[in-house]
């Protein structure tokens, strides 16, 4: 039997370093990171605000095991090993089995530069990872227009060139490879285009086309007007590339750039490196939460495993807000300029990458996307529990006159037509919006409790605080206050509001929560009006009828509901009339419709 927790808690030292919890089964449930290793794990077992997960995972632990070590920084790169390793059920995923592309120098005399996903450890250079092949066969497609490599996998020796081994192959005659095979290209010279390829993919175009402008200056000195001609294409084409590519102030160099999104089930950290003004490398990650963790958490667990993954050696870092991720790191948090736009192309990356799992995600997995978007949507709006079932109600009057409402229902985010309900407002008179939402969300849910049917998780007012006042009196009435979520939405600037809470909540305007609210106060409005102009258009062909001598409200329905217009009323013959309503109704209607 191990010591029990508090003896384990009181042992441990007040170092930086890692913690580990692990269950009975001597399982690992989580990895951590502390400056003050007692001070951090302590605050586990002291606080009384955690989420039902984290309390779950507590409630499971037997034994605290902890790695000191000397700085926060080691703290960092150890929690994340720690976590690739053994994939605890409580920390988020950072496991990516993607193999990435690599941009390989091989270590050989007139190295090939070419990709490949597999690292040798045989003294050749690797460049990257690239997050995506397009990005190398791009950066090597502009290597080789400006430079003439080989491709051929001989072993060219000093002494098998001499020997005169190999020939010159199709590549030479195209002006691909100079022929170093033939001692046609020195070694020295071949290796300065090395390094100058080396500047390249690193981002650093300055060398390569000074040194180009350099040899198309002799060249022209010298009269040979054609290799002049083909130095100027290639420093044309760096220009180009360098132009394109280059999307901040060059002199921002060697930085890493860092932003977060987050819902109520994951987050997206989407980084960029710089160097020398240019995007060399962007990369979305997506992190399922598993504790609640907080966005600042997520990001920096998110900022050490991206800089490892893809070696990354910047020493500043632009981010939204202050993160601690070790000692030897510049932090800024850019306001303005050409700083703040990096940030700002960051987070749209971060977006765009999200709404392409969304829509992916909606055709692969509706389910998982349902839950997502109700879990969003239960976050948004403060509430105790998913909102799967909706409801929203809606007032429809012109100028007075017949005055309905409409409540149409939503179901996992999308419309149950064969639902929706209309209501013609019995107890009001005149235009009151207020008084009308009072009598049909009473009748709405009176109804529901009498016939025993299921209750929504969340009613939408179309209206500011008035409206939504209104309707929790009739909710107070019914005792149903407290027991179903309630908010009003007012038109002008997209408000929601709560019951009791004077100052309204601004969604983000690409919110998907704000979406389907609004997609509900639509569709309410529609077929509130829908319901409106049928309602009118029966009541002024009802008084086309009425205006005929001896005939009243109760005929003239009698006579729509059979023939259902006014003209098909006109077209009946005598006989036909007479069967609805008699012979002496029928030779009124007949003749005051058949009279000029």
């Amino acid at each position: 039997m191990g010591l029990p927790l508090d003896v384990q808690i009181s042992s441990l030292p007040s170092d930086p370093g890692v913690y580990q919890y692990y269950d009975k089964e001597s399982k690992l449930l989580y990895v951590g990171k502390a400056k003050n290793l007692k001070k951090r794990v302590s605050s586990y077992f002291t606080k009384n605000q955690h989420s039902g997960k984290t309390r779950v995972m507590i409630s499971k632990i037997v034994e605290i095991r902890h790695i000191v070590v000397t700085t926060e920084s080691d703290a960092l790169l150890l929690e994340n090993n720690l976590i690739k390793e053994h994939q605890p059920r409580y920390n988020v995923l950072l496991r990516d089995d993607k193999t990435y592309p690599w941009i390989c120098l091989k270590k050989e005399p007139f190295p090939r530069v070419f990709p490949t996903r597999r690292l040798i450890k045989d003294g050749s250079e690797y460049y990257g990872p690239y997050t995506s092949m397009k990005t190398v066969r791009t950066l090597l497609d502009l290597i080789k227009s400006v430079y003439p490599l080989r491709t051929c996998n001989y072993d060219l020796s000093e002494e098998k060139i001499a020997r005169g081994k190999y020939k010159r192959c199709l590549e030479y005659h195209l002006g691909n490879c100079l022929g170093p095979c033939e001692g046609l290209q020195s070694e020295e010279e071949y290796d300065r285009q090395i390094e100058d390829i080396r500047q390249i993919i690193k981002g650093n175009f300055g060398s390569s086309i000074q040194f180009l402008k350099q040899q198309m200056k002799k060249a022209a000195e010298a009269l040979e007007f054609e290799q002049a001609q083909r130095l100027k294409e290639r420093v044309d084409i760096l220009q180009n590339y360098q132009a394109r590519s280059t999307v901040v102030n060059p002199k921002i160099s060697n930085v890493d750039v860092f932003s977060i999104l987050t819902d109520a089930t994951h987050a997206y950290i989407n980084f960029l490196q710089l160097a020398h003004g240019l995007i060399v490398r962007s990369h979305t990650l997506e992190i399922k939460k598993q504790l609640d963790e907080d966005e600042s958490e997520l990001l920096r667990l998110a900022i050490v495993e991206m800089r490892q993954r893809f070696g990354s050696e910047s020493k500043e870092l632009y981010l939204p807000y202050p993160v601690d991720v070790g000692e030897d790191l510049k932090i800024s948090l850019p306001k303005l300029g050409d700083k703040r736009k990096l940030l700002d192309l960051s987070l749209r990356n971060a977006q765009h990458f999200r709404m392409e799992k969304f829509k992916q995600m909606k055709i692969v997995d509706p389910d998982r996307h349902v839950k997502r978007l109700m879990g969003q949507m239960k976050e948004d709006l403060r509430l105790s529990v998913e909102p799967s079932h909706i409801e929203c109600f809606d007032n429809s009057n012109i100028q007075g006159t017949n005055p309905v409402a409409a409540c149409v229902v939503f179901r996992n985010g999308k419309p149950s037509k064969k639902e929706y309900r209309h209501f013609n407002i019995k107890t009001v008179l005149g235009p009151d919006d207020f008084a009308s939402m009072e009598e049909v969300v009473f009748r709405r849910y009176r109804r529901l409790i009498q016939e025993g049917e299921e209750l929504p998780q969340l009613i939408v007012i179309d209206g500011g605080k008035g409206q939504l006042s209104s309707a929790l009196k009739s909710l107070d009435i019914l005792g149903l206050r407290g027991k179903i979520a309630i908010i009003g939405i007012a038109k002008r600037l997209e408000e929601i509001y709560f019951p009791n809470d004077s100052i309204p909540l601004y969604l983000d305007k690409k919110s998907e929560t704000l979406k389907i609210i609004q997609q509900l106060r639509n569709e309410a409005h529609r077929f509130g009006i829908t319901f409106h102009r049928q309602k009118r258009n029966k009541a002024t062909i009802g008084s086309t009828l009425e205006q005929i001598d001896g005939v009243g409200k109760v005929t003239a329905e009698e006579l729509l509901k059979t023939f259902r217009s006014v003209k098909r009323v006109k077209a009946a013959s005598l006989e036909e009339l007479a069967e609805i309503i008699g012979k002496s109704k029928a030779q009124k209607v007949y003749d005051g419709l058949h009279t000029e």
